[in-house]
């Protein structure tokens, strides 16, 4: 007689411990209801209950099976039925095993979490079993269940948290250009503008203006009076330009250029006409 080689037995013995997994038998689903006989459905790791199981606001679910490690009616250290919403959201509900395997768990829409109760579609039951070892868990759908409100009764108030996740794109929407007034707005108030420069000079002059003096006020500084009075002109020059078509990038340093300008002559011109003042000179 041959015994098969030690290397045929170790993989035989490893290919059955692979295949071991927690099943469950004997499964059965009972809905206990007060207005109603109750319903009673069997289901196996290999079948499911076809039709949703209806849970009033006063039913009981009652879900009955046995465990087992292969073939062998056994303890898990864990066993759950899980109802999972279509979201995604889940809530388990431990079995009570006993050693023989054994399991019981009984449901109402009390033990609902808000979410589930809210659903609008039916939940899907699965038993979930797992141990520590080579045996591997499982996870068997095994029915669903539909839950029935009570239309007599406020139902509790809910309100979705905030979920962080993808926001919608975002379409930048950049401020337009700025854009100049009607023409016919600005050539009214240039002509207001222009109009106050002969109402200057003739004010200039009623108050007692020496237009006399020009020749020596140019004779004494002739750079200086020139060099003020044209960055006075090109001062309105560089606002008239900020207003028709620079930015501010252009007008900030010929602002600076004009204004230092205008310091330096206006302080030697200011200065000559000071001294024929203190001469008694108008």
């Amino acid at each position: 007689m041959r015994f098969p080689p030690a290397s045929t037995l170790l993989a035989l013995a490893a290919a059955a411990s692979a295949a071991a997994t927690w099943t469950f038998s004997d499964g059965t689903i009972a809905v206990s209801a007060k207005a109603a006989d109750g319903v009673v459905e069997k289901f196996t790791s290999a079948e499911r209950v076809k039709k949703a199981v209806t849970l009033g606001h006063q039913d009981t679910i009652k879900v009955s099976l046995t465990t087992k490690d292969g073939a062998k009616a056994k303890r898990p250290h864990q066993a759950f039925l899980v109802l999972r919403e279509e979201s995604g959201l889940e809530a388990p509900f431990p079995l009570t095993v006993k050693d023989s395997g054994k399991a019981t768990v009984q449901i109402t829409q009390r033990d609902l979490p808000i979410q589930l109760l809210f659903s609008s579609t039916p939940l899907r039951a699965s038993i979930v079993l797992g141990s520590a070892g080579s045996v591997a868990g499982s996870v068997t759908p095994v029915f669903d269940v539909s839950v029935k409100k009570d239309l007599n009764s406020p139902l509790p108030e809910y309100e979705a948290p905030l979920r962080y996740g993808p926001l919608p794109e975002i379409h930048h929407i950049f401020r337009a250009d700025p854009k100049n007034p009607p023409r016919i707005v600005s050539i009214v108030f240039t002509l207001a503008v222009l109009a106050t420069v002969p109402a200057l000079f003739i004010g200039w002059l009623l108050l007692g203006a020496n237009v006399c003096h020009a020749q020596k006020a140019l004779g004494s500084a002739p750079v200086s009076h020139a060099v003020f009075f044209g960055s006075v002109v090109a001062m309105e020059a560089v606002f008239f330009l900020y207003y028709s078509s620079w930015n501010l990038l252009q007008t900030l340093p010929a602002i600076g250029l004009v204004g230092a300008t205008a310091f330096l002559s206006g302080t030697k011109a200011l200065g000559e006409v000071q001294r024929r003042r203190l001469a008694g000179e108008r």
